[in-house]
């Protein structure tokens, strides 16, 4: 009996945790092999300046795991964190010069990593994906829009309640299944803009109004997702 073909899928991708969720997600084989023959995988610590505001803009990035925090430095010097990336999400800018935030790893982070004039080419040959990215591109930018009001102006438990909300969304976890938080409490506290210890005693205070259930360091269940989206607004 002749032996079934072997896939034409790149190994490497064959394997990644992220590619049904990242831009790699719904490209065809012949897409696939043209972004693995550009693409290199990085191991970056927590800390890690990926790129900084104002460099020329040389790399753009699948982030395959770990957590990316985007921060933006405002006229009168202060930075602000104005995003967060996470499995799946685009790291960087096409068709640009030079960046305009600085991109840092908050959780150790794993990426595919592209010469941006390279990937550039690549998606200009090939439209599907292409146009997958600035789907992508323009939902990211949406979600971004909505949460800088809440982040700038919103109560501490407001935040962190939106935070919860926010991870078990990308998790696919329902009411009842425990969450595990890609973040330590002081990585919360630093993407929220608040202290670790104002985390600690909302955690602690959802968790005695039976709002949520904690597990272990980073396990949370939603046991009340309606009061926490009304805390929300």
């Amino acid at each position: 009996m002749p032996s079934e073909p072997a896939s034409a899928i790149p190994a490497r991708c064959a394997a990644c945790a992220a590619r049904d969720l990242s831009l790699c997600a719904g490209l065809a084989d012949s897409e696939l092999s043209a972004l693995n023959a550009i693409g290199r995988r990085r191991m970056l610590p927590a800390g890690q300046v990926v790129s900084w505001a104002g460099d020329a803009a040389v790399v753009c990035a699948n982030l395959v795991s770990g957590v990316l925090k985007v921060v933006r430095e405002e006229p009168d010097g202060r930075t602000q964190i104005v995003g967060l990336l996470f499995p799946g999400d685009f790291v960087g800018e096409l068709f640009v010069r030079h960046g305009a935030d600085t991109i840092a790893v908050l959780a150790e982070a794993e990426l595919c990593v592209y010469p941006r004039e390279a990937l550039e080419r690549t998606l200009a040959q090939y439209r599907g994906a292409e146009r997958l990215l600035l789907r992508r591109t323009l939902a990211t930018l949406a979600a971004a829009r909505r949460a800088l009001p809440m982040l700038a102006h919103a109560r501490a438990d407001a935040r962190l309640a939106a935070f919860l909300l926010d991870m078990a969304r990308r998790a696919g976890v329902q009411d009842g299944g425990v969450v595990m938080l890609p973040l330590s409490r002081g990585e919360i506290a630093e993407a929220l803009g608040l202290a670790i210890e104002t985390v600690s005693r909302h955690m602690t205070a959802f968790r005695d109004e039976g709002l949520i259930a904690l597990s272990g360091l980073r396990g949370v269940t939603l046991l009340d997702r309606a009061a926490l989206e009304r805390l929300v607004g």
